[in-house]
């Protein structure tokens, strides 16, 4: 690993942690209660809250705002101006610091550029959620999510190509690229890895 690098224009409050190895680019701001992984890159204007956890390797585009109750586990990609919440009801008038709800996105996500991810979401392993989409309930682990509202149109490898259907006779699917073998189970798809 390398040193992590902090932009001079970046502000990282006391109390932050970040692992060895983080990016932290041009006029960033890490609240002192942020817990960063190793290899994680924040591109310029993110904010990262108090109440956060961002798993190693993630990377997150410019202009993120990362705030309390979201976790991020290893490898999350974060698209250029995407958005989390917080609050599912907020007001101004109103504080509503003690609703907070928590956002989980598991390993190996990607959001996409500009889409939005509704507060107490749970997104699963390696799903993939197409820029401009509106998520707003559960996604399952490798599904494909597109639109307003999002909805699932396909399932998505880790390498991060759309899985062609149908599948074969069987239900399977093997990646050309890592040599996975991707089975559906149901409505849940499954990786097997080679």
């Amino acid at each position: 690993m390398t040193e992590t690098q902090i932009h001079p224009s970046a502000i990282v409050d006391d109390g932050a942690q970040i692992g060895e190895g983080s990016r932290i680019w041009h006029w960033v701001h890490v609240c002192g209660g942020a817990n960063i992984g190793k290899g994680v890159s924040l591109g310029q204007n993110v904010f990262v809250g108090n109440q956060v956890v961002i798993g190693d390797r993630c990377k997150i585009q410019n202009n993120v705002s990362v705030y309390d109750n979201v976790i991020l586990e290893e490898g999350v990609f974060c698209g250029p101006s995407m958005v989390f919440t917080n609050v599912y009801n907020p007001r101004s008038l109103i504080e509503r610091k003690s609703e907070y709800r928590d956002t989980i996105v598991k390993k190996g996500a990607t959001l996409g550029a500009n889409c939005t991810i509704v507060c107490g979401v749970t997104i699963g392993e390696f799903a993939f959620i197409g820029a401009g989409s509106v998520i707003n309930k559960d996604v399952k682990p490798y599904a494909l999510m597109v639109g307003v509202p999002g909805r699932q149109i396909g399932w998505m490898s880790k390498y991060g190509e759309q899985i062609p259907l149908p599948l074969d006779g069987d239900g399977y699917y093997n990646c050309t690229h890592t040599k996975n073998t991707y089975h559906l189970k149901g409505d849940h798809m499954a990786c097997e890895s080679a």
